[in-house]
């Protein structure tokens, strides 16, 4: 019964690549029809509806979370001006890796990557879409549960909220902080490469550099288009930091049941009806990406309840796996696959360890319990590892999708693991290795 969460993943990472447009129309149907094996497998077979509906429960959540933040900063547009220097665009990388935290790497992929192109048009090359996916859409989201995806699921299974930033915050510190080094010293080269490449063009904004009859001058609207001087930011739709606001304050909320969830659709709803139109244009928003999203993962949380019950049951016949086993194993599963089930798989794992029932609270297990040990290992894999793919994480779609749109040359499939991941992301997970878990 393993069969179709795998089955499913598989079809997610060859699917675009073999058959794109195929995939494009029926991957609801794919998704849909693999579900459907495993829900049926539980409510006629096992009778066990009431595991489907827990999982349910989870992707409701979930995607109430990721959907906020999508729409939130979906409203937010942040307009810049004049070509950025690579000492400017690595401190851009340090807030948005900060921001990650706030927004959630979805939030702050979707609010700073089109600033992040609109700054190095011109010279834009794919090493930024890279770095931008790597520090912003993933490693720079490791302190919160709000900050991505997998973190919030070991909160909703009961991980406490603070946990995160208590034990990760080291690691955060040298993995952010050797990428934007890398970073800098490979923007440093493109910089100093960029007046034999581009020239200034009247097209284009004032200020800005773009590469001659490749990139168009960005696409916005209304009064978005009036300028300040060159090298000016600006930044519209202040009122819905409001309604982000109320979304992450929303987070901490337990009890009554869906209370947190019925917030953050209010916040999302008056977000989305109160955003003028024109900030909506300047940032190209539709729910597109969204929708591609809540539906893959609609299959994934239900077609991954057997793995998960697998693990959780059986997790004793590993032995005693050392922290560093999960950190490469999760890590692996996430890069390949997505992060977000693979961390809730190894989860389930590590309290089977530890945890002898469902019933025992995972939060006071971890009262001087090796149980961290082994979570940290869980969260820095699933996290870390999930930028070496686009399929290692939702924002990372969405980050390409976005730059795709914006005319933005971004490396294949292949060609992000092959030329950047292995490269780039490589060492720093074998250095968080040496330093933190060997």
């Amino acid at each position: 019964m393993v069969l179709p969460f795998g089955l499913l993943l598989a079809a997610m990472a060859v699917g675009p690549i073999l058959a794109p447009a195929w995939w494009s129309r029926h991957y609801p149907k794919v998704t849909a029809g693999l579900a459907a094996v495993t829900a049926g497998y539980y409510f006629l077979v096992l009778r066990a509806s009431g595991r489907v509906l827990q999982a349910g429960h989870e992707y409701f959540s979930f995607m109430v979370l990721i959907g906020s933040l999508f729409v939130v900063a979906g409203g937010i547009h942040l307009a810049v001006k004049g070509q950025a220097t690579p000492r400017v665009n690595t401190l851009f990388l340090l807030v948005g890796a900060i921001a990650a935290n706030l927004l959630g790497t979805t939030g702050a992929s979707v609010l700073l990557v089109r600033p992040w192109i609109q700054m190095n048009r011109g010279r834009m090359g794919a090493h930024h879409i890279v770095f931008f996916i790597f520090i912003v859409s993933n490693v720079g989201g490791c302190l919160t549960p709000v900050g991505d995806p997998p973190l919030f699921l070991g909160y909703l299974e009961g991980i406490p909220f603070w946990w995160v930033a208590r034990h990760c915050w080291p690691m955060w510190a040298v993995a952010v902080g050797y990428l934007l080094a890398l970073f800098y010293a490979l923007d440093t080269r493109n910089y100093c490469r960029a007046p034999r490449e581009v020239r200034l063009q009247e097209a284009g904004p004032p200020g800005s550099w773009r590469e001659a009859g490749k990139m168009p001058a960005p696409r916005l609207s209304g009064r978005l288009q009036e300028a300040g001087p060159p090298g000016s930011w600006r930044l519209e739709g202040l009122g819905n930091l409001v309604w982000l606001l109320l979304i992450v304050g929303a987070v901490f909320i337990t009890h009554p049941v869906y209370l947190r969830e019925s917030l953050m659709l209010a916040g999302t709803a008056a977000s989305y009806f109160t955003t003028k139109k024109s900030v909506h244009e300047a940032n190209q928003f539709d729910l597109h990406p969204l929708r591609e999203v809540a539906i893959l993962f609609a299959g994934i949380f239900v077609t991954m309840i057997p793995a998960l019950d697998w693990l959780q049951t059986h997790a004793g016949r590993l032995g005693q796996p050392t922290p560093a086993l999960f950190y490469w194993a999760s890590g692996t599963v996430s890069s390949l696959l997505d992060s977000a089930p693979a961390y809730l798989s190894f989860l389930h794992a590590a309290l089977g360890l530890f945890v002898p029932s469902e019933t025992v609270d995972p939060a006071q297990m971890l009262a001087n319990s090796p149980l961290n040990a082994y979570l940290l290992a869980v969260s820095l894999g699933a996290v870390f590892f999930g930028a070496n793919t686009y399929i290692g994480n939702g924002p990372n779609l969405m980050v390409k999708a976005i730059a795709e749109r914006q005319d933005v040359r971004v490396p294949g499939f292949l060609g992000f693991i092959i030329k950047y991941s292995l490269p780039c992301m490589g060492p720093m997970l074998l250095l968080i290795w040496l330093l933190f878990l060997r």
